[in-house]
């Protein structure tokens, strides 16, 4: 009863017309809601469509409930006027059973209340004053996961609106033509003002039912406008997400939106046909629109892997929004070919020579009750063989960008002919041997975090700013370590003046232009390695071996010279600190202050611990082991941090401990 609580306050400041057509004062009035208002809204009015036939007992139980009640809540009320006006209208519904021309049948009748709550709800969560339909911007938020459903009520609001006039209109017809009848059979002559009033009320309600045509399929054009740019928001966000950047994946929210736009396309297109005057350029949009609804509601859920190695199984599923619209019959299988970048940039043309073997490449499109999605799930897929383009310069294999382009044929209930609907995966990289995977993952990596939106397939920039790349490595380092703890501003430093190579430069590298070159072609000088390469092997090691010392504030991780001596000069032997190994992929070192040889101070850097050597003996056991180190810097004692970080000492078969030797390596 809340909704009507609501509803009684605002339609003291609405028009007499509109509180008309909300409430009909022939079919549903106004005292209706007002004495049933409790038990209306605790019954289930939002499952009823005019197309479920087998609802029709449901409705006629709640039709004989209504009148039922109506009469008795007349017989008890000591109004006379109220008793009387409720009667009059318990027995007016009485006429909704019988098969009389004009009167709502049950199901119309279930219909009709459930629209009016829809109404109702509409107007609760709407401004008081709305003449026009509000004209909305182009969807521009990314961040939000959900679709703005009131627009497609706004929508669906206007489509009653359009039907009514078109029922009036068709009752002003009715009457018109018995008046035809009823003036040819009389001698005497007929009124012909009231024959004149009549013409122009069908004549006005013809212009109105245009008007409204052309209006809602303005409406319906924004609203599905939004929703392609919604789930181009929905796919662009999916591609960032392989960077770490946060994705919310749930797609009933975008399904629901498809389902009602094609519920409003069917309904538009309806209407256009049962006013017998045909409106060319309306029925060509609806059909236009309808096409580009139904070829885009296709969506990739579940990405392939985007670095793929030849033999290898992997799998990747489809999901079509309008699933549960897809006509019975024939199952509706979808193909998955492989083409490279050329051809995705042409798949308005015909697919041109196959690229590429693929393995276990259909799938049945497939509808899931309890998830309410439709589905499509390739298992098992492998790629048997790849044709390379021919490669220009130094442009190596991984380097190389192809895709899954998905397609099927499709039929929908209620539209005449079948359509041809296609979509194609994010980029990936076919590789052929396990050494190319991090090569390979550069490549995604770059085209995931600097590729604009609606670019040319897969067109990225030789160059970004440096502060572009740092918020990508953060991105992707915190993620994949699965840690909130970010790189500081003396890690963006150090990992600045690795990649430019000028570990004397101190000044700000923000706008500093960094290539693709420098990122992982490159080897960094005097080292066989990549800068990627040797980000990527730190990444690992912090994943699978110092998740919770990184989180935790422990590791200082990347850190140059020059800074590590600056920071640990002055402070007391034994002071030490952990910072990634710069001369090694994947490894950690300890550098600590130790006394010279001349009675002053020297900084050491232990030989770096790879994940070889962790997996044989935790960084925390070997910290402890380590007697020449005491105080974690600045100067936290080493056993009170690192305390819950030791195990039980592992005895040899002597008894004793087990041995550790001590080196120190300058180039760590």
């Amino acid at each position: 009863m809340a909704q009507w609580i609501h509803m009684s306050q605002m339609i003291q400041c609405l028009p007499d017309d509109t509180i008309n057509s909300l409430y009909p004062p022939t079919a549903f009035p106004i005292e209706v809601r007002h004495f049933l208002a409790e038990w209306i809204e605790s019954q289930r009015w939002d499952d009823f469509a005019l197309e479920k036939v087998e609802q029709e007992s449901q409705a006629q139980a709640l039709l004989d409930q209504t009148i039922n009640m109506l009469q008795s809540i007349a017989q008890q009320n000591a109004n006379v006027v109220d008793r009387m006006k409720l009667m009059q209208i318990s027995r007016n519904m009485v006429g909704f059973s019988d098969t009389v021309p004009l009167c709502l049948q049950p199901l119309q009748f279930g219909v009709m209340v459930r629209d009016i709550l829809r109404k109702e709800i509409v107007l609760l969560s709407t401004p008081p004053q709305l003449p026009n339909p509000p004209q909305y911007p182009q969807y521009q938020n990314r961040q939000s996961s959900h679709p703005n459903m009131q627009d497609v009520d706004h929508l669906v609001l206007k489509v009653l609106d359009v039907q009514e006039i078109r029922q009036k209109m068709h009752h002003l017809q009715e009457e018109l033509n018995w008046e035809r009848e009823n003036y040819e059979d009389q001698v005497v002559q007929c009124d012909t003002a009231f024959i004149y009033v009549k013409l122009s009320a069908a004549y006005y309600a013809l212009v109105c039912l245009n008007l409204c045509d052309i209006s809602s399929v303005d409406f319906l054009d924004q609203c599905q406008t939004r929703l392609i740019s919604r789930l181009k928001a929905w796919r662009w966000e999916q591609h960032k997400a392989a960077i770490g950047h946060p994705f919310d994946e749930n797609l009933n929210p975008l399904q629901t939106w498809c389902e009602q736009l094609l519920g409003v396309n069917g309904k538009l297109r309806q209407e256009l046909m049962l006013i017998g005057e045909p409106i060319p350029e309306l029925q060509e949009r609806l059909g236009q629109l309808l096409q580009v609804l139904i070829q885009s509601s296709l969506v990739v859920e579940k990405q392939p892997p985007q670095v793929i190695k030849t033999q290898s199984k992997f799998s990747t599923t489809v999901r079509y929004l309008l699933g549960e619209k897809v006509a019975p019959g024939k199952p509706v299988v979808l193909k998955a070919q492989i083409i490279n970048e050329l051809q995705a940039r042409n798949l308005g043309s015909v697919p041109g020579d196959n690229v590429g073997e693929l393995i276990n490449n259909t799938a049945i499109l497939e509808h899931n009750t309890s998830s309410k999605s439709t589905c499509a799930t390739f298992r098992n897929m492998s790629i048997k063989k790849i044709k390379r383009a021919d490669r220009k310069g130094s442009e190596s294999v991984t380097e190389e960008k192809f895709a899954l382009l998905f397609s099927t044929e499709i039929s929908i209930t209620g539209c005449d002919t079948p359509y041809r609907i296609q979509m194609i995966s994010l980029p990936v990289v076919v590789i052929v041997h396990g050494s190319q995977d991090n090569n390979a993952l550069a490549t995604i990596i770059w085209d995931c975090a600097f590729s604009e939106a609606d670019r040319v397939p897969f067109v990225v920039p030789e160059r970004v700013p440096w502060r572009m790349m740092y918020s990508t490595l953060n991105s992707k380092f915190t993620s994949e370590v699965g840690t909130k703890h970010n790189l500081d501003q003396y890690n963006q430093h150090f990992l600045a003046q690795k990649i430019f190579d000028k570990p004397d430069f101190a000044d700000d590298y923000s706008n500093t232009m960094v290539s693709w070159a420098q990122f992982n072609k490159e080897v960094l000088p005097g080292r066989p390695f990549t800068f990627w390469q040797w980000f990527e092997g730190v990444m690992e090691l912090t994943k699978k071996h110092l998740k919770t010392y990184w989180s935790e504030g422990l590791i200082f991780g990347f850190i140059g010279k020059q800074h590590l001596h600056l920071i640990l000069k002055d402070r007391p032997n034994g002071t030490f600190l952990l910072r990634f190994s710069d001369s090694e992929i994947g490894g950690i070192t300890i550098a600590y202050v130790s006394a010279s040889e001349n009675g002053g101070q020297k900084i050491q850097n232990i030989q770096p611990f790879t994940k070889r050597d962790l997996d044989i003996r935790s960084l925390g056991d070997r910290i402890r082991d380590i007697g020449h180190i005491t105080h974690l810097y600045p100067e936290f004692p080493k056993h009170e941090v690192f305390k819950k970080f030791y195990t039980e000492p592992q005895l040899p078969l002597n008894g004793g401990y087990i041995p550790v030797s001590l080196q120190t390596k300058v180039g760590a």
